[in-house]
C-alpha cells in the first residue's frame, strides 16, 4: 500500500505560479508512473501530466503543455507540479496517482492504483 499527500494549492491571482507536492509514503517500483489529475465542480478528472519514476520521460495535456512542469525526487519520494502562468480554467482540486500503467494508459485515471486526498487551486481573475 502507498499513501499519497499532496500540498502546495492555495488562492491566487491569474498569472503566478504555484508548485504542487506529493510525497509518497514509500518508494514504488521503478516502472510506475506518477500522474497529476485535476478535477473541476461538476466536470470529470482530467489528466495533466505523469512521470515515470526510473527515467526522465514526462508527458503532458495539451492545455497545460508549456506552463506546467513535472519533476521528481527520487530520494525524497516526492513528485511535484510546477504550474505557471496560472488561468482561471486551471481552478481545480488536483490529485496525485500512483499506479503500474503504461504509457498508452497514462491519462486514464483507472490505471492508476493509489490517489492522494487532493489538494485545492483556486485562480482568480
Amino acid at each position: 500500500q502507498v499513501q499519497l499527500v499532496e500540498s502546495g494549492g492555495g488562492l491566487v491571482q491569474a498569472g503566478v505560479s504555484l508548485r504542487l507536492s506529493c510525497v509518497a509514503s514509500r518508494r514504488t517500483f521503478r516502472s510506475y508512473y506518477m500522474g497529476w489529475f485535476r478535477q473541476a465542480p461538476g466536470k470529470e478528472r482530467e489528466f495533466v501530466a505523469a512521470i515515470r519514476w526510473s527515467g526522465t520521460s514526462t508527458h503532458y495535456a495539451d492545455s497545460v503543455k508549456g506552463r506546467f512542469t513535472i519533476s521528481k525526487d527520487n530520494a525524497k519520494n516526492t513528485v511535484y507540479l510546477q504550474t505557471n502562468s496560472l488561468k482561471p480554467e486551471d481552478t481545480a482540486v488536483y490529485y496525485c496517482a500512483s499506479g503500474r500503467t503504461l504509457e498508452l494508459d497514462i491519462g486514464t485515471p483507472g490505471a492508476y492504483d493509489y490517489w492522494g486526498q487532493g489538494t485545492q487551486v483556486i485562480v482568480s481573475s
